[in-house]
């Protein structure tokens, strides 16, 4: 029995989840998770900018102080700095932190599958990415 199901209608990917063994807590904590992947970051604002079959194109604004929690990365993912940045990154694995800077135009890649960081902007100013994902 799908535990999590969505349209595109619903401007989420459509999928389900099926929960084939494990008790009460193991389908919640699965549900929570599943739920804050497709509701989106409300950590952080997003524009969908482009979507089809084979790429997912998202402007993400990170508001000064504003922490972005982590999650694990959905697809393999191209990032595009549109502004000079300064951000606080917290490792996942070890909890130390570093901080960042990038300017405008730099790009970077992430794998799928990754636990991407908690990061805190330190600057004065929102600063942009666009995020492409590969399908």
């Amino acid at each position: 029995m799908p535990l999590f199901s969505a349209t595109r209608e619903q401007g989420i990917r459509a999928t389900s989840v099926v929960i084939a063994y494990g008790g009460m807590k193991k389908a919640l904590l699965l549900a929570a998770i599943t739920g804050a992947y497709f509701a989106g970051r409300a950590d952080v604002a997003r524009d969908v900018k482009l979507e089809n079959k084979r790429v997912r194109v998202v402007e993400m604004d990170y508001k000064p102080g504003e922490p972005r929690t982590r999650s694990i990365r959905p697809a393999d993912q191209v990032i595009v700095f549109l502004d000079d940045s300064r951000y606080e990154r917290v490792d996942p694995d070890t909890g130390q932190k570093t901080v960042r800077t990038r300017k405008s135009g730099d790009v970077i890649w992430h794998n799928k599958g990754e636990v991407s960081p908690q990061l805190t902007n330190l600057g004065k100013q929102t600063y942009r990415t666009i995020v492409v994902e590969l399908k």
